[in-house]
């Protein structure tokens, strides 16, 4: 059996039928709370990367510099009048 897509090339067809299967199952509340999980892993390995490229940041601009991964430039300037292309410290 060929695979889905080249997204699952590198499983076997068993394996793919278990993980469908598992999530065939789950409730629409497990889901939900699967999306959260993922969304603070998300999170929080974006957070580590801030603090890792900016080792010496404050917390506030640990704060701006995430808000700027998730924020348009103008928004972010309009917002909190800084952004992280101005080179300067918040």
């Amino acid at each position: 059996m060929p695979p889905i897509s080249t997204r699952w090339s590198d499983t076997t067809p068993e394996m793919l039928d278990m993980f469908l299967e598992l999530h065939r199952n789950m409730t629409a509340t497990q889901k939900l709370s699967r999306v959260f999980e993922l969304k603070d892993l998300l999170l929080q390995l974006s957070l580590a990367d801030v603090r890792r490229c900016y080792p010496q940041a404050s917390e506030t601009e640990v704060f701006l510099r995430m808000a700027a991964r998730r924020l348009p430039r103008d928004l972010m300037l309009r917002v909190y009048g800084w952004h992280p292309d101005l080179d300067t410290k918040p």
